[in-house]
């Protein structure tokens, strides 16, 4: 039992030696450091604008969220599923939900969610998720309804130019 108490007593006190010796420094002070690296061609990761952190999003004090939203995408996204009754609209956010609706010359009847979430008239701004009664809807009818949309949102933007 002697010998298991040494034991363990040398490799407590070893443990505490390395451990002390990585709070110690090595070479230079920290005070001698810089603050800055004046090598342009290093990009730094850490974040300096204090209006963009994980903290200033969880300490907004406004409530709102307000996203700018492409005039010509909320337009074509009206007229192109105008066959579909509207049951909220809200432009703050760029959301259009619809109630179920039979397209003409359809027999299935669909219910759409658009989201609208950037002022460009781009693909990657509109968001669209269709449903059937029967479940969800296969993704070429979403990329034809989609399409219908871009196409639509194209031409108004091409008219509204021409004045």
């Amino acid at each position: 039992m002697g010998r298991l108490k040494a034991l363990k007593i040398a490799v407590s006190a070893l443990v505490l030696t390395a451990l002390g010796a990585c709070s110690g420094s090595f070479g230079s002070p920290a005070t001698e450091r810089p603050e800055t690296y004046s090598d342009p061609n290093v990009r730094s990761n850490v974040e300096t604008n204090p209006n963009n952190t994980i903290w200033s999003i969880l300490n907004k004090s406004d409530a709102e969220t307000n996203v700018l939203v492409n005039r010509y995408l909320w337009s074509a996204s009206l007229e192109v599923l105008n066959f579909l009754p509207v049951q909220s609209v809200d432009p703050f956010t760029g959301v259009i939900a619809t109630g179920y609706g039979t397209p003409p010359g359809g027999g299935r009847a669909y219910r759409a969610t658009v989201l609208i979430d950037d002022p460009a008239l781009d693909a990657r701004s509109l968001n669209l998720a269709l449903q059937s009664r029967g479940g969800p809807v296969s993704r070429a009818t979403i990329r034809a309804v989609e399409d219908a949309i871009l196409s639509r949102a194209r031409e108004l933007r091409v008219a509204d130019n021409k004045f």
